[in-house]
């Protein structure tokens, strides 16, 4: 078994079945992971862009008496390597260019190319029906007027922030109001934000909301204004988390953040290459990961579970097994198939429900999910044996997926949430782990990236709030890289102190072999 073999050994098989799907090594993570228990952190952690320190934030003297946050001047907001400086933007209870406060629970985010150097950010504010004030449109294109509660309440949505070269806000609104928990999403390639609720309120289950929800929302980048609100029924109604988005194909494959999720594939009618084209409707999919499958190194088959009457693949632990192996399925390119799906607009939270019926795979916890060089990632937050995450990466090329992160134990990578990928292939994962005292050595809540070799290094830690980093994204000349606090509302635009891009010295590019 696996147990037998040296770390060498060990590093080189998984290298060699990273190398054989065209996917980095970055299942090297995982043979150091599996090592954890008997060797030191240091064994699986690299050095990255070096070691981090708190950082003042270039604009700290701005920072006096932020509403709803109070005085922030003078105290360092993240900690960062010693290469980066950063400025924090578009707080929760500042004014948006209109003078409407600024909403909080700032999330999933995507960056676009402006005019004049400028940076166009669309960010979800994952609010609830109860907020006072939240995402309250200026031209008055709510999707939901939530009936009953206070009055200016916008719910969740989007806004639209426009940054400059040092990191300065040019121009800010509301880019969407009247949604539910606006968590993740994901760019498309024709310069627009697809927004996803994880929500699945509906009038009975709720007074106050006078629509359904549970769907997904297009944003333009750069309309000026808010857009209006048409939900993307055929993409499915469900406690959606994140989209990633084929620049070849325009497919949207889907995570869904419940326990016993299903992974996405929706497949427009007409290939999509311009705002409003995803209302026109399409197909949806759910993957199978077809059973009976091997491990190549152990011999053991993919563990199943009996789940809506149907026998299905259970990814959401694959260590273990009859022979105790460490991560049996590492590196393993698995094949799929998609199951089509009737009933995308159920009545209740039921979608997932028809997909394992009919063979899909199951997965825990599915949330961010980013595309890159012809494959996806994403992200089952919680899955895995010590329940601290894992990453897939799907091949459309080959019709397979394969695991390239399971995280075993909290001190190693707690709780993947959101991801992205940097133009050298190194990929940023948002913790949102269980906390602790923030600056603290086993203070979990920080931007964790894994670079060439599977090596883990730490990016950055949040000094200030006990909640998670959100909607990491760069720019796309990889100058910058904007990242949200979100438990205290506060987005960061991150550079380099020598205005390089933000490349690691070993990074690497994925192959698209």
């Amino acid at each position: 078994t696996m147990k037998s073999l040296s770390r060498r050994e060990f590093s080189r098989l998984i290298t060699g079945a990273a190398a054989a799907t065209g996917v980095a090594a970055l299942a090297l993570l995982n043979a150091r992971s599996g090592l954890a228990q008997r060797r030191s952190l240091a064994s699986f952690t690299v050095h990255g862009f070096g070691p981090i320190s708190p950082v003042l934030p270039n604009n700290t003297s701005e920072l006096v008496d932020v509403p709803t946050q109070g005085n922030l001047v003078g105290v360092p907001l993240i900690a960062l390597p010693a290469l980066f400086q950063y400025t924090a933007i578009s707080l929760r209870g500042q004014r948006f260019s209109n003078g409407a406060a600024i909403p909080g629970a700032h999330d999933g985010m995507a960056v676009f190319q402006g005019r004049a150097g400028h940076n166009i950010l669309v960010r979800n504010h994952e609010l609830s029906i109860s907020t006072s004030a939240g995402c309250l449109t200026a031209n008055g294109k709510q999707y939901d007027r939530f009936a009953g509660t206070a009055a200016g309440t916008g719910g969740g949505g989007t806004s639209t922030v426009v940054v400059d070269r040092n990191g300065r806000v040019v121009e800010d609104y509301i880019s969407l109001g009247g949604t539910i928990r606006n968590c993740a999403g994901g760019a498309t390639p024709w310069n627009s934000w697809i927004t996803c609720e994880e929500n699945v309120t509906t009038p009975s289950t709720d007074g106050r909301a006078t629509l359904r929800h549970g769907y997904n929302f297009e944003v333009p980048s750069q309309l000026k204004e808010a857009v209006d609100p048409i939900p993307l029924v055929a993409m499915g109604r469900m406690n959606h988390e994140a989209v990633s988005v084929d620049a070849q194909t325009g497919y949207v494959y889907e995570t869904e953040d419940r326990n016993d999720s299903a992974y996405y594939r929706f497949v427009p009618k007409k290939k999509p290459n311009r705002f409003g084209d995803l209302q026109e409707g399409g197909d949806l999919y759910a993957m199978v990961v077809k059973p009976g499958q091997r491990s190549t190194c152990t011999g053991e088959p993919l563990p199943t579970t009996v789940l809506q009457g149907t026998e299905v693949v259970d990814t959401r632990g694959l260590r273990g097994g009859a022979s105790g192996s460490v991560l049996p399925f590492l590196g393993q390119p698995l094949a799929v198939e998609w199951v089509k799906l009737e009933d995308v607009d159920p009545v209740d939270d039921t979608l997932r429900f028809e997909a394992l019926s009919k063979g899909a795979a199951a997965w825990f916890r599915g949330e961010g999910a980013w595309f890159h060089r012809g494959k996806h990632y994403f992200v089952c937050s919680n899955a895995g044996d010590a329940g601290e995450g894992q990453v897939w990466c799907y091949d459309p090329s080959r019709e397979t997926v394969t695991l390239l992160v399971e995280s075993t134990a909290e001190n190693l990578h707690a709780g993947p949430d959101n991801l992205t990928i940097a133009r050298d292939g190194t990929i940023y994962l948002c913790e949102d782990g269980s906390g602790g005292t923030p600056g603290s050595a086993s203070y979990s809540q920080r931007i964790v990236g894994i670079d060439a070799t599977g090596g883990l290094f730490t990016f950055a830690q949040n000094l200030v709030s006990t909640a998670e980093f959100a909607g990491a994204c760069f720019s796309q000349d990889g100058h910058y890289l904007y990242v949200n606090l979100q438990g205290q509302g506060i987005t960061l635009a991150i550079w380099r102190t020598d205005h390089r891009p933000i490349y690691l010295a070993t990074g690497f590019v994925a192959s698209s072999r």
